[in-house]
């Protein structure tokens, strides 16, 4: 009589913790990269909005010959301004003819830190240069 026994197919329990390994140390690289990208691509929600109004400022001075601090003589629902998203408010500072426009990070934006607030002014000045706004 034939020994008839057939062998189970399957994983063996090194070859899953492998696998298991291998995965975590993707995920631990990939996960700080993914947030990255995140940050970055909110962080172009601040700076349209800057420049929108910004634009705003510039319209409202061509007609009234002064810039204001009320965000919603702009237009705006509410003054601080909250973005479509909630990633930022931003709020304007006058001094005679000047203006400056900060964008302030609020929720989970606040973890990009080295772009906490973005500013632009009535000559298009835009800080911080490092790296927060793309040239």
């Amino acid at each position: 009589m034939k020994n008839n026994i057939k062998k189970l197919q399957g994983f063996t329990l090194v070859e899953l913790l492998i696998v298991v390994a291998i995965i975590g140390i993707l995920a631990s690289v990939a996960y700080p990269s993914y947030i990255d990208f995140v940050l970055k691509s909110n962080r172009s929600e601040g700076q349209r909005e800057l420049v929108r109004l910004a634009n705003l400022q510039e319209q409202l001075y061509v007609d009234s010959r002064a810039y204001t601090a009320d965000m919603t003589k702009l237009g705006l629902a509410a003054d601080p301004y909250i973005t479509e998203s909630g990633f930022y408010s931003i709020d304007a500072k006058v001094v005679g003819e000047t203006f400056t426009l900060t964008a302030t990070a609020k929720g989970t934006q606040t973890k990009d830190t080295n772009c906490k607030t973005m500013t632009i002014t009535e000559t298009g000045k835009k800080t911080p240069s490092s790296n927060c706004w793309e040239q």
